[in-house]
């Protein structure tokens, strides 16, 4: 069985893909840093529909933490699956916040950098060593990297940042056969940044070809997808799902 590792899997995008991973037969080890019940939640759900999975604590913004997670990632390996290596890695883990440029703290710059950014730079050289040859990489990014929406500076560049660093990942990890990816979600429908209300939801909609926002199980399904062997002769692209968003 084939083992992926999910940040911030307890809720929204994460938690559809924790959840469309196993159902497409893998084995999965999520992430959460403040909701372990909501965590559990997709553990029980993911086992009642026959899967297997396990939730860590991790809190992505804290590079010391690193270590200690991977200690327990080889523990979970090892009792669960009978292994030392994993093979896939999904950096999802984040946060939205809504500020004008000129209103933005530098501890808020700070922290949107530590989890969009840094975190996935160094969690991915932390665990890199464990991921099985022909692994694969995929990093969410935004639309809003590619479409300049006010209020989402800070967050928009450091996704930007995040899609650069997947190409160099799929550049310098290419020798040992793994590959790297991104996916941009344009508008969807999660708690991030607390939501979307009913006239942020409309005008969103009407901004995209498809006339709605996205739920997060259409996110989830294309990375379970992505990460299959179906899909093995995609490296370093960003592919958007944002039921066409801003053309």
């Amino acid at each position: 069985m084939k083992i992926v590792i999910i940040t911030g899997g307890s809720r929204g995008i994460g938690a559809a893909t924790a959840i469309a991973c196993a159902e497409s037969g893998l084995g999965v080890i999520l992430t959460y840093k403040a909701s372990p019940g909501r965590a559990e939640d997709v553990v029980r759900e993911i086992e009642a529909r026959g899967g297997r999975a396990v939730a860590l604590p991790l809190d992505v913004g804290d590079v010391t933490a690193f270590p200690s997670f991977r200690a327990d990632v080889v523990a979970a390996l090892a009792s669960i699956w009978g292994r030392a290596d994993f093979d896939y890695l999904v950096n999802n883990a984040g946060y939205g916040l809504y500020r004008p440029i000129e209103t933005v703290t530098e501890a808020e710059f700070d922290g949107l950098y530590g989890v969009h950014l840094k975190g996935p730079f160094f969690l991915t050289q932390t665990l890199l060593p464990l991921m099985a040859t022909n692994g694969h990489i995929v990093n969410i990014v935004s639309a809003t990297s590619r479409v300049a929406t006010a209020g989402v500076a800070p967050y928009a560049c450091f996704k930007a940042g995040l899609e650069v660093l997947t190409r160099y990942q799929a550049k310098e990890f290419g020798p040992r056969g793994i590959r790297a990816n991104a996916i941009a979600p344009g508008p969807i429908r999660t708690e991030l940044g607390g939501g979307l209300s009913a006239a942020f939801e409309a005008v969103l909609a009407g901004q995209t070809a498809l006339g709605r926002v996205g739920e997060a199980a259409e996110v989830g399904s294309v990375v379970a997808s992505l990460l299959s062997e179906h899909n093995r002769w995609i490296d370093a692209q960003t592919i958007e799902v944002g039921g066409g968003y801003m053309i």
